[in-house]
């Protein structure tokens, strides 16, 4: 059987204007994800990413880490979705920047007041039709699995691939394979970690989901991130 191990990005920088870098605790955490990959001997025959920055610069530090010299290839089906634009379709007002950090600041506790925002908003999403959004949940979802579909089918017997991703993309993979509604991802979305790594297997039977969110190398370590 084909091997496919997706792997989200390494922590970006959350709450800057530039979220689509890597945070220095970012830049750790795909270093550790490289060694973690050397240890577990993996050697892929095919790497693909997102065409965003964090997965390209993740994919590049842990790939160095790893000692692993492939060409990453960019697959745009992997690519998050548009969270700026599912935030603005839920309060207006928030395509202010300004307005946003100012409602967060005023609750006393930013981080939970925007995860609380962001779930209601995500589930606005989920239960649209598609109208006022550039791509429905659907769409996503399906683009999505289309994307881990066309990566195995370009596997041949024996053969791994890893890539590198987000965490939106992750969870609706792994819904669809377990053969859940599309709403599973509200549930496995949220608790996807920074460079945690999920295992697909390409066989007879079609595509299996093995393992998800596995991040021992982040164990025992400060590191652990959802965000």
């Amino acid at each position: 059987m084909g091997a496919i191990y997706l792997v989200r990005h390494a922590q970006a920088s959350f709450g800057r204007s530039d979220y689509d870098r890597l945070s220095p605790q970012g830049e750790q955490q795909a270093a550790r994800l490289g060694e973690a990959l050397a240890a577990r001997g993996i050697k892929p025959n095919l790497v693909v990413a997102g065409a965003m920055q964090r997965h390209a610069r993740t994919a590049e530090l842990a790939l160095a880490a790893a000692g692993i010299d492939r060409a990453v290839e960019v697959d745009q089906g992997f690519n998050e979705f548009d969270h700026d634009q599912v935030i603005v379709a839920h309060k207006p007002a928030y395509k202010r920047r300004a307005v946003l950090l100012a409602d967060l600041a005023r609750t006393g506790h930013p981080a939970r007041a925007f995860q609380e925002m962001f779930t209601a908003a995500t589930e606005r999403w989920t239960l649209s039709d598609g109208e006022g959004y550039a791509e429905s949940f659907t769409d996503f979802c399906e683009r999505s699995e289309q994307a881990v579909r066309r990566t195995a089918g370009r596997l041949g017997k024996g053969e791994t691939a890893i890539v590198f991703t987000s965490g939106g993309p992750i969870a609706a993979i792994a819904g669809r394979l377990l053969g859940g509604d599309d709403k599973l991802w509200l549930r496995l979305n949220p608790v996807t970690v920074n460079t945690a790594i999920t295992k697909v297997v390409s066989g007879r039977s079609g595509l299996t989901l093995i393992s998800f969110n596995e991040h021992p190398h982040l164990d025992g370590t400060d590191m652990l991130s959802y965000r």
